[in-house]
């Protein structure tokens, strides 16, 4: 599900470290350019990783900045290319190669151990130059107006290497993923900010810290709108600067797939899931009485009979399945495929970013009442919507 996708999973990220104040483009062609992915089909290697262009997932030329550049967006991709022999297909070729050996070795009863080793290494190397490399591509846009890069993956392995090989690329350059916590540093300021200081639960600045002890930002956010929603009070204004003008309405809910998940009275971590068309939610309000916590959430906005709709992770605030509207690029036979696939690009930046101001927008009335005096009143009405009063 890369960039062009009407359906996508998204992590956010802050970028630290400044720019070259002339001459980006060289600046940028040469640093993904000297980290560029190199084939290995006519090798042996293993693995290979770098960037690539998104329209040409075998280019990593960034010569021209119509490439990769596009206003004030960079866009590329991650690729990783990687052979794997099946650990029985491996196993079986050793076995055989074995065999040979202690045949022409009858007064041996076994293969030694530094043999053994040898032959599976040879072995492996054989099955390498039969074994074509699987390819898979992750793509990132850079903003270089807000500074937010956009990852197109969730996967923590992949979120992992994206982070490593990116701090390899641009040295003395940081990535900073846009966490419940980080994401309403963002959002809020003045006093609010000192309350959500005051409300940190983590005693270090460390990204892994941030998230962990501050989970509880996830949860209550997602059982604020659960309740409002189910109670009627599902409208809400947009606050945050972006394509959408301040003040204008939409609607937002949780919808069709709800995770909780608890400590179980026997101990232990219990998870409950609940999934369908809700009306009352009885599964789930008996799950939260239970003591269990929304940890993911599908997440409904609807804005001028346009619906953008995710499922929000509570603990990281990934976006997995964010679907926005369609896109509509009107094709013409004097218009070429480039000139299509650049006009897409722009439509989807347009809409994500429409869907992102929404749910800043969301998550910042959120905060305005968690983290004011207004707090202590929400908790008396979601507790007697929880005690069906």
């Amino acid at each position: 599900m890369g960039v062009y996708a009407n359906t996508v999973s998204i992590t956010q990220f802050t970028i630290t470290g400044d720019l070259p104040k002339n001459d980006l483009f060289p600046w940028f062609s040469e640093k993904l350019s000297n980290k560029g992915f190199q084939s290995i089909e006519n090798s042996t290697e293993e693995t290979s990783e770098g960037w690539t262009l998104v329209d040409r997932p075998d280019d990593a030329a960034f010569e021209a900045p119509g490439d990769f550049w596009r206003d004030n967006y960079l866009v590329f991709s991650l690729r990783r290319d990687q052979r794997k022999i099946p650990a029985a297909v491996l196993k079986s070729h050793a076995g055989r190669e074995e065999g040979a050996f202690l045949a022409q070795h009858p007064n041996l009863r076994r293969t030694p151990k530094n043999k053994r080793q040898e032959i599976k290494e040879l072995v492996q190397t054989r099955l390498l130059t039969k074994c074509l490399p699987v390819p898979a591509s992750v793509d990132v846009v850079w903003d270089q107006k807000n500074g937010i890069l956009t990852l197109f993956s969730l996967g923590a392995k992949v979120i992992e290497r994206f982070e490593d090989f990116f701090r390899k690329t641009f040295e003395g350059f940081g990535l900073v993923m846009i966490h419940p916590y980080a994401r309403a540093t963002m959002l809020v300021d003045g006093q609010l900010l000192e309350n959500l200081q005051k409300a940190n639960q983590s005693n270090s600045d460390a990204v892994t810290a941030l998230i962990r002890d501050n989970q509880w930002l996830g949860w209550e956010f997602m059982l604020w709108l659960l309740q409002r929603g189910i109670n009627g009070e599902g409208e809400f204004s947009v606050s945050r600067p972006g394509h959408f003008n301040n003040g204008e309405r939409f609607s937002a809910w949780i919808d069709d797939r709800i995770q909780l998940q608890g400590g179980g009275e026997e101990g232990g971590i219990q998870k409950v899931s609940v999934s369908g068309s809700q009306d009352s939610y009885l599964e789930a309000i008996s799950a939260l009485k239970g003591g269990k916590r929304i940890t993911s959430a599908t997440v409904c906005m609807d804005k001028d009979e346009n619906l953008w709709k995710l499922t929000l992770k509570g603990e990281t605030f990934g976006f997995a399945s964010f679907k926005c509207p369609q896109i509509r690029i009107e094709k013409d036979a004097t218009v070429d495929q480039m000139s299509e696939r650049e006009a897409a690009f722009y439509e989807r930046m347009y809409l994500l970013e429409q869907g992102v101001q929404l749910f800043d927008s969301l998550y910042a009335s959120f905060l305005q009442e968690r983290l004011s005096g207004s707090w202590a009143g929400r908790m008396i009405t979601i507790q007697e919507w929880l005690d069906g009063k």
